[in-house]
């Protein structure tokens, strides 16, 4: 059996109600609900919150609401500590996935993906990832108003000689519940998710970025 966690904290400061701010159409925790929905990998679908109105959403487009405590429902809590306090409350559960609820690009194929790879591997967990868009290695801090490479060993190099580098993408995490350790990254799965799927919605900018993508992405489906 599958469990679905979305968690979906309702004190967004940067983007006030982002979890239920109107994305093309419709809510944008309702993308998220909606693509788990369609997976038909869960048995129980439930969006976790500390807020009314974000409760009244989810229950409309389908998902089970578990509210939270206060304890988890502050600036500094983790949303895998989330995850890890749905899990311990629901029990039976073989497998569970985390969803974020600001994740309108997730596709269904790469839920099944992160699914099976892990049903059939000894990793804990499995999660959504994607490249960097430039070379890492030639980042720079500035440090009194001029750059200062951390790496300046890769200045001469050829981008294309140097390691591509991956990043969390931020859409999912799939755990074997029976899995004690906490989620990091090494020893674990993977998912590969192309760039033009992936946005993070962290800002106002973001909001408005995701938008476009979204809609540029939608309009070269339909030509």
């Amino acid at each position: 059996m599958n469990l679905c966690v979305i968690p979906a904290r309702g004190g967004s400061k940067r983007i006030p109600g982002k979890n239920i701010k109107l994305f093309h159409g419709k809510p944008l925790i309702a993308h998220s609900i909606e693509v788990a929905k369609k997976s038909k990998l869960f048995n129980k679908i439930i969006v976790s919150t500390d807020s009314e109105k974000i409760a009244e959403v989810a229950e409309k487009y389908g998902a089970e609401v578990q509210m939270r405590p206060a304890h988890l429902a502050d600036d500094h809590t983790g949303s895998i500590d989330v995850f890890e306090y749905v899990i311990s409350r629901n029990p039976g559960f073989e497998y569970a996935c985390m969803i974020y609820a600001t994740a309108p690009f997730l596709q269904v194929k790469y839920l099944k993906e992160g699914y099976e790879k892990l049903k059939n591997s000894d990793s804990c967990y499995s999660f959504a990832s994607t490249t960097y868009d430039f070379p890492i290695w030639r980042g720079f801090e500035i440090q009194n108003g001029k750059a200062q490479m951390l790496w300046p060993e890769y200045m001469e190099k050829r981008s294309q000689d140097l390691k591509e580098v991956y990043h969390d993408a931020g859409q999912f995490y799939w755990k074997k519940v029976k899995c004690k350790e906490k989620f990091k990254f090494d020893g674990n799965i993977p998912i590969l998710i192309p760039r033009y799927l992936v946005q993070d919605i962290d800002t106002l900018e973001d909001f408005i970025r995701a938008e476009l993508m979204y809609k540029a992405l939608n309009d070269s489906n339909k030509g």
